[in-house]
């Protein structure tokens, strides 16, 4: 007998006695009870509307049928759902609204279909109604509304899920259907590709363009076999762009080496809850595309090395090889430099595209057999001071809290971040939190589209976020916000920060930073009451020289009114790169080991030794940008790069091209012939997340596993393979059999990784680290009692405001920001090769204020050329209100407009991160050709 919560309903089903949990409907008890209603407006995860009225059932003592969707039932309730006149009512819904679908454009696995034939439903009696254009105008979303019941699964998905207010209920009567803005087609609308509709739809009246295709295609073949590409089998995985970490199920069809991803669903994932943006739904075709590397490549003799030598054919500076052949090639040309050079003229740059497996492997590599710490990855490049002022002040580098944590928060702050762009379902459910109430406050120097849902916006100067921070705790110091018992008992070193802050108040600072005193003031005062205020960063914090300066103000903010160690709190950069977080844990950071552990201790040095059975050098490695400087001075002279696109990802491009082109040595291991692998003197194609199985960790901290969705192409090879194959050419005796071994290993180096089994993320799908014992719970929600730092203490630091590297001056008197787009991730390599993605922006741009492009005499639209003192670029320019006058925003995703060629490589001095949100410019109408 089944023991049930006092706080359960006991009421009665078709006969028997069922019991509903608390919240629960009608609809979904009887589900749990193993009784399917028919439903079609209803739909898991968004709010139940009540409007088709499929799901009517009997109730004693009603004379109306009542929407069991939307109805709550109560102790002792008789319900019917298949008494005659419920079963009559359906079955008229469901004729009824057969009858707005035109025939040819029912999908024979609808929802509709399904509960048509369940109920006995054949073709509807009644006359249709005039049946609307299909709409092909989007790349991504091919709209039938010949096949629209109008249940508004749709508007719900994109308005109260999404929150993008775009679908909306038009009309009246018979006129009445669904419209995208004011009713002009999906192409043309503010659509942002999300694709919530097209999941939410219950006909096929919103659908994948792959799949639309498909349909129109089948109308015009009379074979009865369905054509190759019509989905066959599902695959659940990962997104292989942002650093949420969604979880997807991937539509395959075709066989053998023609298999193709035809369509993605999101997947109910801690991190997503089924929600998708426009990358993770229609970016999968780039594993795809016509350019993928599938058989490795040598530089021909005698080719010099350079970039888009040959534009039409960049392959001719290369021959095909064995596989044999270029593993001997590429591990002997690194052999020899160290034999000849010594290990610190060896350096490898590992990825954050990769899986932790890989990143563990390729870390040890570079130190067990380049003899060397000189490895790095694209967290130098996005939040590597974030985690120097993690790990000074809060003794980890990780979030502190999950983004979904805004479900308990009275205040969100999102700092130097554009989470619409970069983290779009990150970015929903802080719209939900808005909605629900909770205070949005938004700051950055751009206005981004979350911007719309702040309580408060403070769009302050370009480099100016030191002293706009500073300001606000000086208003919570001098009004007496601060969380005195906190700061007794889990804090040190406050009275120095709090002496350097009550030095400039909002007013003294309001000059500096553009945002007046008492909205200053008022935004510091609701942060620090709360009750609950959790803060959100990007690289606009990150990526300056005074980077670490910036998370140090924000650690302190926490500190010092104890907003950090509950759920709704605490402090959560965002991670750019789908494993960045996994990449960095597992130890591919030049001055650390796995998990962090520095290898200038000789504690730590010699249980790695012991570990890896060898002697490791005790000097940290270089940087990214060093290594670059390395390479350009002669001294560093051989490098292996997986999975990374320094020539377009590094500041002051030309300088970073022209030291990997003087390289000796240059072994490059990716699927595309990257503006990187163009310089190299081998390549080794590689895996892309399609193909692989390992494990990734997402910005909350979730290990989760990937699985294969698609076979290798040609001759590409796993990464872990790859990696593996190099080492056992240097001499080193490994023998990993998979990436479930290699996790094993990496368990045993890394003590917050140590109690995850490969076994629980086959079997749970995730696992939050840290996770010190297979029977010790996860932490979701860390710090909640002490700090991992040696006295387990919170560290304030007192910082100054300092000038940026560069400033504006009469040759160049505006300033450049940088950052990304929401079509395209990072250097464009995977995204600009996607179909769908590319076409919804297939140009590079720059985004300047109207009253800028009038005092300089142009037109949106019109071709400028960017400058500044490393470089030049031409590109088209588009007013944007959003960019402060002075400023100018472009993305760095554009290989034929690479803002990196004008960056900075000015250096943060402890994170050791670029400049790259802030060097002076000017810009000039470019030369009609």
């Amino acid at each position: 007998m089944t023991t049930l919560t006092t706080d359960t309903i006991a009421f009665e089903l078709d006969g028997k006695t069922i019991d509903a949990e608390p919240g629960e409907t009608i609809l979904l008890a009887a589900r749990r009870a193993g009784v399917d209603i028919p439903h079609l407006c209803y739909t898991d995860g968004l709010r139940a509307d009540g409007n088709c009225r499929a799901c009517v059932v009997e109730i004693d003592g009603e004379r109306v049928l009542a929407p069991s969707c939307c109805r709550a039932p109560k102790p002792g309730m008789k319900v019917r759902a298949a008494s005659e006149r419920a079963r009559a009512s359906q079955r008229m819904v469901l004729e009824l609204l057969r009858a707005d679908v035109a025939p040819e454009s029912e999908k024979t696995d609808s929802e509709l279909a399904y509960w048509c034939d369940q109920l006995g439903v054949g073709a509807s009696r009644f006359a249709p109604r005039q049946q609307p254009a299909t709409d092909t105008s989007h790349p991504g979303i091919a709209v039938n509304l010949a096949a629209c019941i109008q249940c508004n699964r749709c508007v719900r998905a994109c308005r109260e899920e999404q929150v993008n207010d775009v679908i909306g209920y038009a009309h009246r009567g018979e006129a009445s259907k669904i419209v995208f803005d004011l009713d002009v087609s999906m192409g043309s609308s503010t659509c942002v590709g999300c694709g919530e509709c097209v999941q939410a739809c219950p006909t096929g009246a919103l659908l994948p363009a792959t799949v639309g295709a498909i349909a129109a295609a089948t109308e015009r073949v009379a074979e009865v076999k369905p054509p190759r590409f019509v989905p066959t089998r599902k695959v659940d995985s990962l997104c292989p762009f942002c650093g949420v970490g969604c979880q997807l199920t991937y539509h395959v069809a075709g066989e053998g080496a023609a298999q193709k991803i035809v369509f993605a669903e999101g997947r109910n994932g801690p991190a997503n809850a089924g929600r998708l943006c426009v990358k993770g739904r229609y970016g999968f075709t780039y594993s795809r595309n016509r350019e993928r590397l599938t058989v490795p490549l040598i530089r021909k003799p005698g080719i010099p090395k350079g970039v888009n030598l040959d534009p039409a054919n960049p392959l001719a500076a290369f021959r095909e090889a064995t596989w044999e052949e270029a593993l001997d090639f590429a591990a002997s040309g690194l052999a020899r430099i160290k034999r000849e050079h010594g290990p610190q003229a060896l350096a490898g740059f590992g990825s954050a595209k990769g899986s932790n497996e890989e990143a563990y492997l390729f870390q040890k590599l570079v130190r067990t057999g380049f003899g060397t710490h000189n490895v790095d990855h694209c967290t130098r490049l996005c939040h590597a001071s974030s985690v120097a002022a993690l790990l000074e002040g809060i003794g980890s580098g990780a979030v502190s809290n999950p983004v979904r944590d805004v479900e308990f928060a009275d205040l969100m702050i999102v700092i130097g971040a554009n989470p619409a762009a970069n983290h779009p379902v990150a970015a929903s459910f802080i719209k939900n939190a808005s909605e629900r109430g909770s205070k949005l406050v938004m700051m950055d120097p751009r206005q981004t589209p979350l911007a719309r849902h702040a309580w408060r916006t403070l769009q302050f100067r370009p480099d100016a976020d030191v002293a706009l921070l500073l300001s606000m705790a000086c208003v919570i110091i001098e009004e007496g916000l601060t969380d005195p018992a906190f700061i007794a008992a889990r804090t040190e070193g406050f009275d120095a920060f709090r002496d350097a802050a009550l030095q400039y108040p909002p007013e003294r600072m309001a000059p500096i930073t553009g945002i007046d005193a008492d909205t200053v003031r008022e935004v510091a005062r609701a942060y620090a009451r709360g009750p609950n205020s959790i803060i959100f960063w990007g690289m606009g914090v990150s990526q300056h020289t005074h980077g670490t300066d910036n998370v140090r103000c924000l650690i302190a903010l926490a500190l010092m009114t104890g907003q950090i160690g509950r759920p709704g709190t605490g402090l959560h950069p965002l991670r750019g790169q789908n494993n960045v977080q996994g990449a960095s844990d597992a130890g591919l950071i030049p001055m650390m080991f796995p998990d962090y552990q520095r290898v200038a201790e000789p504690g730590v040095r010699a249980r790695f030794e012991a570990l890896w059975e060898t002697t490791l050098p005790s000097e940290p490695g270089l940087t990214v940008v060093e290594i670059m400087d390395a390479a350009a001075a002669g001294r560093i002279r051989g490098m292996y790069i997986e999975g990374e696109n320094p020539a377009m990802s590094d500041p002051d491009l030309e300088h970073a091209r022209a030291a990997l082109a003087g390289l000796e040595h240059l072994v490059v291991q990716d699927i595309f012939l990257t503006e990187t692998a163009m310089l190299a003197d081998v390549v080794l194609p590689a895996s892309s997340l399609y193909e692989k199985t390992g494990s990734f960790t997402n910005t909350d901290r979730l290990v989760q596993l990937s699985q294969p969705v698609l076979p290798l192409p040609g001759q590409a090879r796993q990464d872990w393979w790859i990696i593996q194959q190099i080492a056992q050419r240097m001499g080193l005796a490994w023998d990993y059999a998979g990436p479930a071994g290699i996790f094993a290993e990496l368990t045993r180096a890394m003590p917050s990784y140590a109690g995850i089994t490969w076994a629980a993320l086959e079997g749970e799908g995730a696992v939050v680290a840290p996770k010190v014992a297979v029977d010790v719970p996860s932490q979701p929600v860390l710090f909640q009692s002490d700090f991992p730092t040696p006295n387990g203490l919170g560290r304030f630091v007192p910082v100054t405001p300092l000038p940026a590297a560069e400033l504006p001056d009469a040759d160049f008197p505006l300033v450049l920001i940088t950052g990304r787009v929401l079509e395209h991730w990072h250097t464009g390599s995977m995204t600009r090769r996607a179909d769908v993605l590319d076409a919804l922006d297939p140009q590079p741009w720059c985004g300047m204020h109207p009253d800028d492009m009038t005092n300089a005499g142009l037109a949106h639209g019109d071709r400028v050329v960017l400058e500044t003192r490393r470089g030049h670029i031409e590109l088209e320019a588009r007013a944007d209100e959003g960019v402060q006058p002075g400023s100018v925003f472009m993305a760095f995703c554009y290989v034929e407009a690479a803002a990196n060629l004008l960056t900075q490589p000015a250096l943060d001095p402890f994170g050791k991160i670029p400049e790259f949100k802030y060097c002076a410019l000017r810009v000039r109408q470019a030369c009609m050709h």
